[in-house]
């Protein structure tokens, strides 16, 4: 069965060559960085893991626009002795982009749990912000760990939630440039990846029963909703972030 709590659409244009990943059960796998425009004219450059068997029929290259759907996941990775969250668009279907048509370039829907206590701050400019960690379920007893970050009125809204709640949740992938002090006179520029929120509700009672039997029968599809800019100017973490549109 379709894991149909989490379903994403990503459309950009392929910014650099696909290198191997890794190998399962003799089904190699590749990563590759998608550019993903937004209205405002920035971009967010989101990374993507294919398996060889969607490439078996085509080949992609560097400059490519291409339509993927597929998943948002998360894994542990170790490097240089520190264990960090890796955010990734695992695709199930790869193709071309057909340019007549209209679609919304990057959605995402996610229904999962509050794992951490959300946190509800202001930034410098005012903005009100709540980050949230939402541990979303796959096969296999599995679950992704996706930050989420709510604004204006769902940040608002997101700060009353507890550990545990289920919520669903429609968005868009975002990619975050940041400046990290690491120290007294050095600063480095990173990425954060999160999920930015459009639309948020709480799951209860009938719902979540309604809800279980919708991913029993592999019945929810993704839902549509207006494509706006969205926030991309965000101090996330008490970074300093290289944007600054808003959206609530």
């Amino acid at each position: 069965m379709d894991n149909t709590n989490n379903q994403a659409v990503v459309i950009g244009i392929i910014e650099d060559e696909f290198k191997e990943s890794h190998e399962i059960y003799g089904e190699k796998f590749y990563t590759f960085t998608l550019n993903i425009p937004r209205l405002s004219g920035a971009s967010d450059n989101v990374r993507i893991m294919i398996s060889e068997r969607l490439l078996v029929d085509s080949s992609y290259n560097v400059g490519d626009k291409v339509e993927i759907t597929g998943q948002f996941r998360s894994y542990n990775s170790y490097e240089n002795s520190e264990n960090r969250l890796v955010l990734t668009v695992f695709a199930k279907d790869i193709c071309r982009y057909n340019e007549d048509e209209n679609k919304n370039p990057n959605t995402l829907y996610l229904n999962g749990f509050i794992c951490k206590p959300p946190v509800y701050r202001t930034t410098p400019f005012g903005r009100e912000i709540t980050d949230i960690l939402l541990a979303v379920n796959r096969s296999y007893n599995k679950s992704d760990y996706i930050p989420i970050i709510a604004w204006g009125r769902n940040a608002r809204f997101a700060k009353t939630l507890n550990v545990g709640d289920n919520i669903r949740l429609w968005g868009r992938i975002q990619s975050r440039n940041y400046q990290k002090r690491v120290s007294e006179d050095e600063v480095i520029i990173k990425t954060a990846y999160e999920v930015s929120v459009n639309r948020m509700e709480l799951v209860t009672g009938d719902e979540q029963e309604e809800e279980e039997a919708l991913l029993h029968n592999g019945a929810h599809a993704v839902s549509e909703y207006d494509y706006e800019a969205g926030p991309e100017g965000a101090e996330a973490n008490g970074a300093k972030a290289d944007g600054s549109d808003t959206e609530e």
